[in-house]
Order: C-alpha cells, then sequence, then structure tokens
C-alpha cells in the first residue's frame, strides 16, 4: 500500500519533503502527514464525481473532513505537488481550480462569495503561497508565482509575480521577477498600506519644517523691525 502512495502521490510527497524542514522520509509523511491524505481521498472522491456518482463522493469528503480537518469538495481540481502544511482548516470549494506546486498553509480558505451557481471559487497558478488565515474567494484568477500573505482576503484577480496582503488584499506588484522556484518567506511580506502611511507622514514632517523656517524668518523680520 505505501508503495503503491509512494507511486501515485509521488509529487506530493516530494513537495512535502522539499518545503517542509521537519520532513525526515518518505515514511514519515505517508503514514503522517493529514495533507497527504486529504489529497488521496480527494482523489477517489474526485473519480467518482467525475462520473458523477451520487452521494457516495460527498461523504468521502467529509469522512476525510472528520479524520484530516482538511475540507476538500470532491469537484476541485487540483494539479501535481500541491503541499498542505499542517492543514487544520483549510477548505477547498466545489468549483476551485489549483495549479501545479502551491502550497496551502492551516486555515486558508479557497471558498465563495454568495450562492451562485458555475464557477464560483478560485482558479490558482503554479508555484503559489497561500499564508495561514487566508481567504481567496469568488470567481478569481490568483496567476503564477503569487506570494498571499497570512490573513489576507483577496477578492480580485492577481496577476503573475505579485504579493497580495492584508484585508482587503492589497497588491505589491513584482514586475519583471520571475522565482526560480517556491518562496516560503510569508512572513515578512511588505505592506502597501503602511508604505503609503509613512510616504504621507514623511510629506508632513516636510511641510512642518517649512512651516517652521518661515515663522522663524517671519519673527527675525519682526524683531528687525
Amino acid at each position: 500500500m505505501g508503495y503503491t502512495i509512494s507511486i501515485l502521490f509521488k509529487p506530493e510527497i516530494e513537495a512535502a519533503m522539499d518545503r517542509d524542514p521537519a520532513a525526515r522520509s518518505s515514511i514519515a509523511i505517508i503514514i503522517l502527514y493529514p495533507g497527504l491524505h486529504a489529497l488521496i481521498v480527494h482523489r477517489l472522491s474526485h473519480y467518482l464525481y467525475g462520473f458523477k456518482v451520487p452521494f457516495i463522493p460527498r461523504l468521502i469528503s467529509q469522512l476525510a473532513r472528520l479524520l484530516t480537518g482538511i475540507e476538500i469538495h470532491p469537484g476541485a481540481e487540483i494539479d501535481d505537488g500541491l503541499f498542505i502544511d499542517h492543514g487544520m482548516g483549510v477548505v477547498i470549494g466545489e468549483t476551485s481550480m489549483i495549479g501545479k506546486n502551491v502550497t496551502l498553509y492551516q486555515g486558508v480558505t479557497l471558498g465563495g462569495t454568495g450562492k451562485e451557481r458555475g464557477k464560483r471559487h478560485p482558479t490558482i497558478g503554479d508555484n503559489v503561497v497561500i499564508g495561514s488565515g487566508a481567504k481567496v474567494l469568488g470567481n478569481i484568477r490568483i496567476g503564477d508565482n503569487v506570494q498571499i500573505g497570512s490573513n489576507a482576503v483577496v477578492i480580485k484577480d492577481v496577476p503573475d509575480d505579485s504579493t497580495v496582503v492584508g484585508v482587503p488584499g492589497r497588491m505589491v506588484k513584482r514586475e519583471g521577477i520571475k522565482m526560480p522556484k517556491i518562496s516560503l518567506d510569508h512572513t515578512d511580506l511588505p505592506d502597501p498600506l503602511a508604505q503609503s502611511i509613512d510616504r504621507i507622514q514623511s510629506e508632513i514632517n516636510e511641510i512642518e519644517d517649512v512651516l517652521k523656517q518661515w515663522r522663524k524668518k517671519k519673527e527675525e523680520e519682526l524683531n528687525g523691525d
């Protein structure tokens, strides 16, 4: 059984080995990692879902949720190399589409925004990292090589090679910078709101300096008179 899993889920096992410094061996990942367990069960439920089998795929996915703390709807389409780190509280909606080599940390939600039918969940590109507690909502596209900071709420499309932080999500474009490999450093991301506040404060300081100089000049003129 373990050998079969190691073959069928080789990209996912390699992803865990590459992205989790606590990973020691393939056997440990197969036995101990709930993210991999959730993906194994999802592969089965997704197969049955594709054949329009009623009820059973959802039952399987809910049993997996009970055992792993990770809820993946059978309809979600997931490419190779997904790594769900820890995984507790991760939710992946029915029409979500996830590209290659994506990393999701605990508490991530790929959800909808209302009761609409059809495509209503996000499409995630390749080499994307989504930080703990982040919410990506609606029929939006997250481009390739994107980093989404912890607890961000993203409700609009994000282009390739970008970083998104905050509530609502604010984008920091890293235009022209290609990422040869996945960057897991999502803990020290730039904050465009804080940067804007800093710029405003700097301008206020400059205006105050000009006013002080003007007042000093006027006082000197009055004293001279």
